[in-house]
C-alpha cells in the first residue's frame, strides 16, 4: 500500500482501477482524450478535487504498484493526497477456497479491498468514465449531509438519463433503475445491449425484448457510501461465494447493493444532478468523447492543460 501525505478534509473518492492491467499502453482508462492528453481519469480527480472532496483510494492490482505509484504521483500527488489498495483473488473470507480463474471477483470485492483505507464517507467511481463537475458536487454534498450512525445506513447512487449514455458505435448494457416517489432506489434492472430503434430504445432482459424509457435513470457506477457498507458487502460475498456457478461469476456492486436494499439491511437515495456522462464503451467512441472535451474547454468549464 503506498501512502502520501495525510489527507485534507472532506469525503474520499475510491476509483475502480484494477481492471486497467499492469500495462497502461493501449488501456481504455489512460487513453489521452482531453486536449492537452489528458484522461478521463484526469478530469475526475479534477472535478472531485473542486467538489470538496479530500483524498483518493485507487484500487488496483498487486502488480501494478509500482508503475501507477509511479503514474499516479507524478500527476496528481502535488495536488491530492492518496493511497493504493489490492484487489487480490485470493482475498475471500476465512474457511472458503480460492478456485483456479484469471482474475478477482467483480467490483463488490474490489470495494471491500478499500476498507482499510477509509475513514468516512466516500464516493466509488469507474477510473474509465467522464461524470461531470454536478456530479460530483451532488455527491459531495450529500455524503456531507449523511448520518453515519443512521439504520439501516443511507447509501447515494447517482443517475444518468438513458439516453445521454447510448453509444452511436453499438448497443450498451445499462443499470436502469426503478425510483420511488421519494427518491429512493426500488430496484436495478440490467438491460442488455440497448440500441434506439424506430419505436425507440430497446434492450434485452433474460433474452426477451425489453423497452426503455428515454427519461429513465440508469447508474454509471457512481456510489456513495458511509463505511457502514463494508460488514453488508462482506456477508453478500460470503454467500455469493456459497452459490452455485460462483467459481466463475463475479460479486458486482450493484447487485450486492439491490440485495441489500430487498433485505432492508440499506436505503439508497438516487440522485439526479442532470450531469453529462460519457466513457468509451467502443475504440470508435474515444473521438466523440475528445470532441465532447473540447467542447467543455471550449465554453470555459475546464483550463487546458487540466493541471498546468
Amino acid at each position: 500500500m503506498h501512502t502520501t501525505p495525510p489527507p485534507a478534509q472532506g469525503p474520499t473518492l475510491v476509483i475502480l482501477a484494477a481492471g486497467m492491467g499492469s500495462r497502461f499502453g493501449g488501456m481504455k482508462q489512460l487513453a489521452s482524450v482531453g486536449p492537452a492528453g489528458e484522461t478521463l481519469m484526469d478530469y475526475s480527480i479534477h472535478d472531485a478535487l473542486r467538489a470538496g472532496f479530500g483524498s483518493a483510494v485507487f484500487i488496483i492490482r498487486p502488480e501494478m504498484e509500482e508503475t501507477f505509484r509511479d503514474f499516479a504521483g507524478q500527476r496528481y500527488g502535488k495536488r491530492l493526497a492518496f493511497r493504493t489498495v489490492h484487489q487480490r483473488l485470493e482475498d475471500v473470507p476465512p474457511g472458503v477456497p480460492v478456485p483456479e480463474r484469471p482474475k478477482p471477483w467483480g467490483t463488490g470485492q474490489a470495494v471491500l479491498a478499500a476498507e482499510p483505507a477509509v475513514a468516512g464517507a466516500f464516493a466509488v467511481i469507474n477510473a474509465d468514465d467522464y461524470y461531470g463537475a454536478e456530479a460530483y458536487q451532488a455527491m459531495a454534498d450529500f455524503l456531507n449531509d449523511l448520518d453515519p450512525g443512521a439504520h439501516p445506513p443511507t447509501f447515494g447512487l447517482t443517475g444518468y438519463r438513458v439516453v445521454d449514455t447510448l453509444s452511436e458505435s453499438g448497443g450498451v448494457n445499462r443499470g436502469v433503475l426503478r425510483v420511488s416517489r421519494e427518491g429512493m432506489l426500488d430496484s436495478i434492472e440490467e438491460v442488455i445491449d440497448i440500441r434506439r430503434g424506430e419505436g425507440g430504445l430497446a434492450g434485452h432482459v433474460n433474452k426477451a425484448p425489453r423497452q426503455v424509457d428515454e427519461a429513465a435513470l440508469a447508474s454509471m457506477n457512481m456510489w456513495g457510501f458511509t463505511p457502514a457498507v463494508f460488514p453488508i458487502l462482506r456477508d453478500g460475498f460470503r454467500s455469493f461465494l456459497a452459490a452455485p456457478g460462483a467459481a466463475t461469476a463475479e460479486y458486482l456492486l450493484p447487485t450486492a447493493i439491490q440485495d441489500a436494499v430487498a433485505s432492508g439491511k440499506a436505503r439508497v437515495r438516487v440522485l439526479d444532478p442532470r450531469s453529462s456522462w460519457f466513457g468509451i464503451t467502443y475504440p470508435t467512441d474515444a473521438p466523440a468523447v475528445s470532441e465532447a472535451l473540447g467542447r467543455l474547454v471550449a465554453e470555459g468549464k475546464y483550463p487546458t492543460p487540466l493541471f498546468g
